[in-house]
């Protein structure tokens, strides 16, 4: 290989950017799935109080 070829298949490389379009989605994807968790996790105390709250009423305050 020539320095010639190094440097065109640098350059080609270079401006491609299909990888670089996998990599956005990549990372898009991460901070979706971590803000989805997050949620889950924020939500679900409270949701469990909802439904332990519904429970005793139910039950006449009985632990559920």
């Amino acid at each position: 290989m020539t320095l010639q070829t190094i440097k065109t298949s640098v350059m080609k490389f270079a401006k491609d950017e299909d990888g670089l379009t996998i990599v956005e989605y990549a990372v898009a994807g991460g901070l979706i799935t971590v803000l989805v968790a997050a949620a889950f996790v924020l939500l679900g105390g409270a949701v469990n109080t909802k439904i332990r709250a519904l429970c005793q009423a139910v039950n006449g305050n009985v632990a559920c």
